[in-house]
């Protein structure tokens, strides 16, 4: 097969369009040709430039939400079939520690991801566990299933972890960006009140389209003082803050009522941020990690929900695998509104 292989860490460059040997499904395997994958700016640029500190596992193949059609079955398997359209659950536990055996398996000692510690999407044919695997609803595509696939998941998860209800205020905090616009739907549909945090006008409008009732310019205004002016003073109940950035950090962090709690997986913004513990303990706020939350049940539930055209999935465009540089550093401009999606078929 075809696949974007990297041999070293660096730039977009040291992704190269090379041969591979075709994967081989072992027992409760599949194997996917892949239709779709889409481009992530933790994931995949982070991970291609340093690992990303997830301990990624060189020569290694990137993508870690593709979606495509079941060419093979490995021993074991009955709950798929040859021709099969299916989206992929991204986190693959080990089935043995102690979390898995209680049932709590999002919580694995050693979870394993595509693209990271397994080789992923960008390839025409990806390996993965069938319990990994749930079928594509009619009526999307495959790279609608992607997008689904790498955030809506994360989004139910990371509002089920704050626990916000109707009427509860939410900062979403990158609000066009992939995830943040997968938040803001989930927020809207719970009923909660909803800020769209972006750093230009068109993306908080982008936003305020998905459900948020307002929207901060925070390259523009001061983050604090608008989410405090929009609440009355009262602050929000849940910041979702997958960003990372030291310069906004403070202004989400303040912005939290007494009580309040704060959920990240991201750190493109750069990651080190000071932590006024202080405030922390005396109004009984909580940050915490949304990272491996979701998983296949939040999966079967995003794509259920957006085939019935409650979600809306944001794509900028599709490009050819074999153009993946040029989509890394399209990414990594901040042009596009929306997932860039790689197909390996085009």
């Amino acid at each position: 097969m075809k696949a974007m292989v990297i041999h070293r860490f660096g730039e977009p460059e040291v992704m190269q369009w090379e041969d591979a040997p075709t994967p081989q499904p072992g027992p409760g395997e599949v194997v996917v040709r892949v239709h779709s994958v889409s481009v992530n700016r933790t994931l995949d640029l982070q991970v291609r430039q340093d690992g990303g500190g997830y301990g990624a596992i060189l020569p290694l193949v990137l993508g870690n939400d593709p979606a495509g059609e079941v060419v093979e079955l490995g021993g074991r398997v009955d709950s798929l079939q040859v021709g099969e359209r299916v989206a992929i659950s991204q986190g693959i536990h080990c089935g043995d520690c102690d979390p898995c055996a209680s049932g709590t398996n999002f919580q694995c000692n050693n979870r394993r991801m595509l693209g990271i510690h397994l080789w992923g999407g960008y390839a025409e044919y990806v390996k993965v566990p069938a319990s990994n695997c749930v079928t594509i609803p009619d009526g999307l595509s495959y790279g609608e299933a992607t997008v689904v696939a790498r955030h809506f998941p994360l989004a139910i998860a990371q509002t089920r972890l704050t626990n916000l209800q109707a009427g509860d205020w939410a900062l979403v905090m990158g609000a066009a960006g992939g995830l943040g616009s997968c938040i803001v739907q989930v927020a809207r549909n719970i009923g909660a009140n909803i800020i769209a945090g972006a750093g230009a006008d068109e993306r908080v409008a982008v936003g305020r389209s998905l459900g948020a009732q307002h929207g901060v310019n925070y390259r523009r205004d001061d983050l604090e003082t608008e989410v405090m002016r929009i609440t009355e003073g009262r602050g929000v109940d849940a910041v979702f803050e997958n960003i990372g950035d030291p310069v906004q950090w403070d202004g989400a962090f303040n912005s939290m009522a007494r009580g309040g709690r704060l959920v990240t997986v991201g750190a493109h913004g750069g990651g080190m941020v000071t932590l006024d513990l202080k405030k922390l303990y005396q109004r009984r706020l909580q940050v915490m990690s949304g990272l491996g939350a979701e998983g296949r049940a939040e999966l079967e539930e995003s794509l259920a929900l957006t085939a019935s055209g409650e979600f809306q999935v944001l794509i900028d465009r599709t490009m050819p695998l074999s153009e993946a540089v040029a989509a890394h550093r399209l990414v990594d401009s901040n042009e596009p509104l929306g997932k860039v999606i790689l197909a390996p078929t085009l």
